[in-house]
């Protein structure tokens, strides 16, 4: 074994020392204080070293490509983390709260060919083109609740939304019936809306402090990016939508 010394003596009885015969196999015994022949070239390594060197290589480049590419396909098609920026939400979102929006219900709308529709009360991410006459930047994201749905009348009076449909003919208030309606306290404006097909009626929970629907009217759904489902900061506020 590598490193070990291993020597062998041989006292006689008649204290003679007792000749060393040579060795008949092929092995021959190397003189550890023998120096090495000049122009002796160094063994070379093993072919089988370079090639787990190669491969070692290519799998940290590999690494390095494909991790990016993974995480911007998670932000585009499946979740992305936002920011809040503004009041238009409050008391149910606060400015800079970091949330989690989940994507892939729209991404798998696109994929089979179906519009994203939301649901009544989510709270969804949308892209406003047009917001110059709002805004310095001409398109915006914005987070807003989902109140009115495709094919729906919405009428904003006297400080009440009012939506009518088939099942509501005679008109209901969700802001009175639905569980997110104990966040509000008045909606200003003047609105009476059908909208299409593809269109919902979005509104700030804060009411008297939002730019939504009331303002620039209906969205079209291929707008939509997402819809809230986790804020995740302040910790001590983390809550599922």
């Amino acid at each position: 074994m590598d490193n070990d010394l291993h020597t062998a003596t041989e006292t006689d009885q008649s204290n003679n020392t007792a000749p060393i015969s040579a060795s008949t196999d092929s092995t021959s015994l190397t003189d550890e204080n023998k120096q090495p022949i000049i122009g002796e070239q160094p063994p070379e390594p093993p072919l089988h070293n370079n090639h787990e060197g190669v491969k070692n290589v290519i799998s940290t480049i590999a690494i390095l490509v494909i991790a990016p590419l993974i995480a911007l396909c998670l932000t585009a098609f499946v979740f992305q983390s936002y920011e809040v920026d503004g009041p238009s939400m409050e008391t149910t979102l606060q400015n800079h709260d970091r949330l989690i929006v989940i994507k892939m219900p729209r991404t798998w709308a696109k994929i089979t060919g179906h519009a994203y529709i939301p649901h009544r009360t989510d709270i969804i991410i949308f892209t406003k083109s047009d917001m110059y006459s709002y805004a310095d930047e001409g398109k915006k994201q914005l987070i807003k609740r989902v109140i009115g749905l495709p094919g729906e009348r919405v009428v904003v009076k006297d400080s009440v939304i009012t939506i009518y449909n088939k099942e509501h003919p005679d008109g209901f208030q969700p802001d009175k019936t639905l569980s997110y309606g104990n966040v509000i306290t008045n909606t200003s404006g003047e609105v009476d809306l059908t909208l299409e097909n593809n269109e919902v009626f979005v509104c700030g929970d804060n009411r008297n402090n939002s730019l939504d629907s009331r303002a620039f009217g209906a969205i079209d759904v291929k707008d939509i990016v997402g819809k809230l489902s986790l804020r995740l900061i302040p910790f001590n506020k983390a809550k599922s939508f």
